[in-house]
């Protein structure tokens, strides 16, 4: 009797148990309102973020201890994460889309859009969102970004196995959000190539195709101790400790301007990697993994009717090739300049040199 008894208050138990947490999260539903199709309230709780379009681009942005990865290979551009999570969570519902002009959106969307599925940690049970248990990883969100709608301030979306399309925008912005949402990899790669503190710094050499004597090495050989050799001959010279120590700082944070491997047809990539570089720039960390970047002249763009080869040189920016030479960039010499200047620029007692529209004073 008293095991029948015990049976049947769990049952009764279990069964406003399951009561309330359907009626919580009717309840929540409620209130959030029809923002909630699209919108992420808690962005904290994102873990990943997965991005495919009708061009077989796919991009894959997951946490990590050391923050976002994209791919598994690269390090997410942060400020392209904030503005996507600034997204997900101010989105909202503008209106359905009329009936007079619903199904040629969705057939638009059938060809032209990028499908968003979000991860997150969230519990198994939530309970008036206030007790909250039994957390995991699951996928909260699928849906299908469009187009602009015709005055560019909507964007159209529809939720996975929805037969309603929305008008969504940001209040406050002006515009649309379908490029919030780009599936190519490229759109998200960090443009850092260099990003090291000066304590953790064991190495750095700089050397110029068209100047072998001018080619150095600094290294770290103690606490506050540096070396400058000259690699053309392996010769130790006397250095300007400042010059040498506002060098290694500027490694903290060097970056390109645009990646352009896409745009660049491989014909002229193969011409560009077998030409005299200008510059190739290694550093070494204390843990003694290796980053190294070449640099390559760039001639201006012009009118297509000039060949290449008498285009005159852009004084702006030149090609590099990062990452084992498998990415090529832009960079340009207003970032670089610091960190290209030859080994007499450090040598001791050589003058102070200011450049102001390429020319040179000397004090």
């Amino acid at each position: 009797m008293k095991k029948n008894r015990a049976v049947l208050i769990l049952t009764i138990v279990l069964i406003a148990l399951a009561a309330l947490l359907i009626w919580n999260n009717r309840y929540l539903t409620t209130i959030r309102g029809e923002s909630a199709d699209f919108s992420v309230w808690d962005t904290a709780s994102i873990t990943k973020v997965f991005i495919a379009d009708r061009m077989n681009h796919e991009t894959l942005l997951e946490r990590t201890e050391n923050g976002w990865t994209l791919n598994k290979d690269y390090k997410a551009h942060p400020k392209k994460i904030d503005q996507l999570f600034y997204t997900l969570y101010k989105v909202r519902i503008r209106m359905p889309v009329s009936r007079a002009s619903h199904d040629n959106v969705i057939t638009q969307m059938a060809s032209r859009s990028n499908k968003v599925e979000v991860y997150q940690v969230v519990p198994r049970i939530n309970l008036f969102n206030r007790i909250k248990l039994f957390y995991h990883e699951k996928r909260t969100k699928v849906f299908y970004v469009g187009e602009s709608t015709q005055d560019n301030n909507g964007t159209f979306m529809l939720r996975e196995g929805a037969d309603q399309a929305y008008i969504v925008y940001i209040p406050g912005f002006r515009g649309y959000i379908s490029t919030r949402f780009t599936a190519d990899p490229d759109d998200w790669r960090d443009h850092t190539i260099f990003h090291e503190s000066l304590a953790n710094i064991q190495s750095v050499s700089v050397e110029f195709g068209d100047n072998p004597m001018g080619s150095f090495r600094i290294d770290n050989t103690g606490h506050h101790q540096y070396q400058l050799t000259r690699l053309a001959d392996n010769q130790s010279l006397p250095f300007d400790t400042l010059k040498v120590i506002n060098f290694l700082s500027s490694f903290n944070d060097l970056r390109f301007e645009a990646l352009i491997n896409t745009i660049t047809p491989q014909p002229r990539l193969d011409s560009i990697r077998n030409a005299q570089f200008l510059h190739r720039i290694t550093m070494v960390n204390k843990e003694g993994k290796q980053i190294s970047m070449k640099t390559y002249p760039k001639r201006q763009q012009t009118v297509n009717t000039i060949p290449e080869e008498e285009r005159p040189m852009d004084v702006d920016r030149m090609y590099a090739f990062i990452n084992d030479d498998r990415d090529f960039v832009l960079v340009q010499y207003y970032v670089f300049d610091k960190v290209i200047k030859d080994i007499t620029y450090y040598e001791a007692g050589n003058p102070i040199q200011f450049e102001i529209d390429h020319y040179q004073i000397v004090q």
